[in-house]
């Protein structure tokens, strides 16, 4: 399977045709018998993993059951050469599934290979969390300082807040130098370490989804940024 982000910045003018993106860019990937799931999202301020809105980043996800299917859908579909060409800024990155545990929109998007071994390069990771309603004002009390120790954590690379709306339906996208780097940020971080168990004590999510995956390929940059891989 082969998983595939995009995170572009619009032009300042062209905000608009973002939001008109968002609604008729559904019809093209919904008809497209190939990509076994989509998601359009919006962005955290600077496509940064923050609760308050930014109308110039967007982003879609998608996945297929190989690169062909993607690389004719990166040349050749309305969805991408909208994006495209509204672009001020883009990045993409390309992902092979190692492990995931949960639900996204009450479906499993990430078929892992049971032959794939996990990386010792760079990982990428993708939390994905429906926030329940009479939760949300402790979740964001609490979520922006693991948000912050995340960009001071060993390892720490790059990271993109997204989400289907800018408050109940939350999903991170970071990348890590290694798997090692990952599980420290996690387990051994106290603000993250916390509020794992805030959110386990309090019930937060209705649903949520962890994934990692080792990088195929990317281009791009994120806010100047770019991976080397």
């Amino acid at each position: 399977m082969i998983v595939a982000l995009t995170i572009t910045k619009f032009r300042g003018l062209t905000i608009p045709f973002a939001f008109i993106g968002m609604a008729v860019l559904r019809l093209p990937l919904w008809l497209n018998k190939k990509c076994s799931f989509w998601k359009l999202m919006g962005s955290g301020k600077d496509a940064r993993v923050d609760l308050s809105a930014d109308y110039k980043h967007w982003a879609v996800l998608t996945t297929w059951n190989d690169r062909k299917d993607y690389d004719h859908f990166n040349h050749n579909s309305i969805v991408m050469k909208w994006f495209n060409f509204f672009a001020k800024e883009s990045f993409t990155i390309l992902l092979n599934p190692l492990t995931s545990h949960g639900l996204w929109s009450k479906s499993q998007p990430f078929k892992v290979d049971k032959t794939n071994k996990v990386s010792s390069g760079k990982i990428a990771v993708i939390t994905r969390a429906a926030i329940k309603f009479n939760r949300l004002k402790e979740f964001r009390h609490n979520i922006k300082r693991a948000a912050d120790a995340m960009h001071t954590a060993p390892g720490f690379v790059l990271s993109a807040g997204m989400g289907e709306n800018p408050f109940f339906d939350q999903a991170t996208f970071s990348i890590w130098d290694d798997a090692e780097s990952v599980k420290n940020y996690a387990y051994k971080t106290f603000d993250h370490a916390d509020v794992i168990k805030l959110t386990r004590a309090r019930e937060w999510y209705k649903e949520e989804l962890f994934a990692r995956f080792s990088i195929i390929d990317s281009w791009g940059t994120l806010n100047g940024t770019s991976v080397e891989l």
